[in-house]
């Protein structure tokens, strides 16, 4: 049975590393994002969209994790 999760998972990452590759190929039109009047160098919009990706998925759990510790140290009373 092992074996077997050991293959659905290679499978499975196979299958993310191909949508990956083909996301990147098809997506190599630059851009050049603006925000709060700074703007980033021209990249292409599949490297921007990753990027933007491992940023939220960075900072999700470091505020959830940040509000956690704040909800410790002040427990709500009801």
């Amino acid at each position: 049975m092992t074996n077997v999760k050991r293959i659905v998972f290679f499978v499975a990452a196979l299958l993310i590393v191909f949508v990956i590759v083909i996301f990147v190929l098809e997506n190599k039109q630059d851009v050049s994002l603006v925000f709060l009047g700074w703007s980033s160098p021209k990249l292409p919009l599949s490297i921007s969209l990753i990027l933007v990706l491992l940023s939220g998925m960075a900072i999700g759990p470091l505020l959830a994790f940040i509000f956690a510790q704040k909800k410790k140290r002040h427990p709500r009373i009801s």
